[in-house]
């Protein structure tokens, strides 16, 4: 099975198709989602929330992004796999940027990278699609400055997101993410963008949708924003299922003979 490109992203944009992503951190999840048949397996500086237990994602380093990337491109099979460029590892230069993104591809076998920013970060983008780094972009909402933004705030400036979503394309970048914009700017830049819209709290007019793994599948006990649909409650059945693995074992029920070697 092929891994699914970025022409065949544009193909499924043209054709009105939706395209499906999700964020992995490991092995194991990449494995079941690209079973399922998700077009793109993001490995997020969410990490840092859901599997590190930060209250950002801020401390994240490159390295983590590295480890966790490389299991993840290990298992996917059809699933396109971008690896996240966490907080200063592009900020401070474009030669730090460039390498930076040049690790992903040479180390872990990921397709792409994200990185945050509109306006600011296109001379990064122009600079890293010309020597053969796909991206992807991401505005509206950018957890990296979560300080600067004054929290987890939807973003309401609309000449600015165009701005910023028409810069990013010009850049090149092959797609964009849209996160915590209302559905009628959302709608607006997807009609006026020649690239995919990825949403994620950004209405249902994009071009796909990602989710965190943990949130919709209840995997965590953290808040969950608006936007986030629970497909399943993953993690109360995980506790149920240990739960009765400790009854077992306390009630000597288990191991059993068929569990012993003669």
């Amino acid at each position: 099975m092929n891994t699914l490109t970025i022409t065949q992203l544009m193909q499924l944009k043209s054709e009105h198709k939706k395209i499906t992503a999700i964020t992995a951190y490991d092995y194991s999840m990449a494995c079941l989602v690209d079973a399922a048949g998700v077009d793109i397996i993001l490995v997020g500086d969410s990490l840092g929330n859901v599997v590190q237990g930060e209250k950002s994602t801020l401390p994240v380093t490159m390295d983590q992004m590295i480890y966790h990337t490389q299991m993840v491109a290990k298992a996917a099979r059809r699933a396109m796999v971008i690896g996240d460029m966490p907080f200063m590892s592009y900020q401070v230069s474009e030669t730090q940027a460039l390498h930076n993104a040049g690790r992903f591809l040479k180390e872990t076998n990921a397709t792409a990278v994200k990185l945050e920013g509109g306006v600011s970060v296109a001379p990064l983008i122009k600079a890293m699609t010309r020597i053969g780094i796909p991206v992807q972009a991401h505005i509206g909402l950018t957890p990296q400055s979560v300080h600067q933004m004054g929290g987890y705030r939807v973003q309401r400036d609309a000449d600015r997101l165009l701005s910023d979503a028409q810069t990013v394309q010009d850049a090149g970048a092959f797609s964009v993410v849209l996160e915590g914009i209302p559905s009628d700017i959302a709608k607006q830049i997807t009609r006026t963008l020649a690239i995919p819209t990825i949403g994620i709290g950004a209405g249902m007019h994009c071009d796909g949708q990602i989710l965190v793994f943990h949130d919709m599948l209840g995997l965590n006990d953290r808040k969950l924003p608006k936007f986030v649909k629970q497909y399943d409650q993953l993690g109360k059945r995980i506790i149920s299922a240990v739960e009765k693995y400790c009854e077992d074992v306390r009630e000597k029920n288990f191991p059993e003979a068929k569990h012993c070697y003669e």
